[in-house]
């Protein structure tokens, strides 16, 4: 079971990469499409995902947790996908939805900035300068988008196992050098266990998506960890029924083995 995920700029050419290695390889295409096809089934609406999908938060509080929530159900159908393996997850995060996840093969796809513009204006027949601004607002999205939601700086090359330079690379020469490393031994090796792994990520996923829908709790303002579908709960509540509601939450959940509670009531 092999996973690739796709980091890429707008413009740098990545489109064709991503599709020519799910063709060859045989593997699912987890991208815009597939999200699109299975949100009504995750309580997603198409209105939504236009306002939220690989975009940073609004800042307003009532909003922001109607977007995370909405954030957090893409984020479930992503990985929904990676456990059954044999997928290309193009974008949405993907290299950090699935931390320490040894069989993930996570790939960059990137070019100068000024190529990106002109390729991008040639693409979509509209004026230079236009297309200048449009590549410079989507670069800005996306960091600020990885940024919110995990934290990281979506440049840092040390969080991916290769980057394309698609001015030094042919799309041929990319997709050749993927597969190398997909078919290679040592990936197969470190792939064990991983399933458990991606089905706690989707436990947890699934008790944040039922705490952000859940107006019992007022605030969101505790931790959840799960290993092998033992769930904790950790950090604070506003009171006695947030916490009971917390644990109910976690309890409903499916695949969830046990719930220790360790939320500490904090009054203000």
């Amino acid at each position: 079971m092999a996973i690739i995920t796709f980091s890429r700029e707008m413009g740098s050419g990545g489109i064709p990469i991503v599709h020519q290695v799910a063709e060859e390889l045989g593997y699912t295409l987890v991208d815009g499409d597939i999200i699109k096809s299975s949100a009504k089934d995750y309580n997603l609406s198409q209105e939504a995902l236009q306002q939220i999908d690989e975009k940073p938060p609004a800042f307003v509080e009532n909003l922001d947790r109607q977007i995370e929530l909405d954030m957090s159900r893409i984020q479930l159908i992503v990985l929904e996908q990676a456990l059954l393996g044999d997928v290309v997850i193009y974008g949405r995060g993907g290299q950090d939805l699935l931390p320490n996840i040894t069989s993930v093969v996570r790939i960059r796809v990137i070019a100068p900035f000024e190529e990106r513009v002109e390729r991008w204006a040639q693409r979509e027949w509209i004026d230079p300068d236009l297309a200048r601004s449009l590549v410079r607002k989507s670069d800005q999205q996306r960091a600020g988008f990885i940024k919110y939601y995990f934290d990281r700086d979506w440049c840092d090359p040390l969080q991916y196992d290769l980057i394309v330079n698609t001015t030094r690379m042919t799309v041929k020469m990319a997709v050749k050098l993927i597969k190398q490393a997909v078919e290679s031994p040592c990936l197969a090796e470190m792939s064990d266990g991983c399933n458990h792994k991606i089905k706690d990520l989707i436990i947890q996923k699934k008790i944040q998506i039922a705490r952000l829908d859940d107006m019992r709790i007022k605030d969101i303002w505790f931790n959840i960890d799960v290993t092998d579908c033992d769930v904790t709960l950790s950090g604070h509540v506003y009171s006695d029924a947030e916490r009971l509601a917390a644990i109910d939450i976690a309890e409903q959940v499916e695949w969830v083995a046990s719930v220790t509670d360790n939320l500490k009531i904090v009054n203000y």
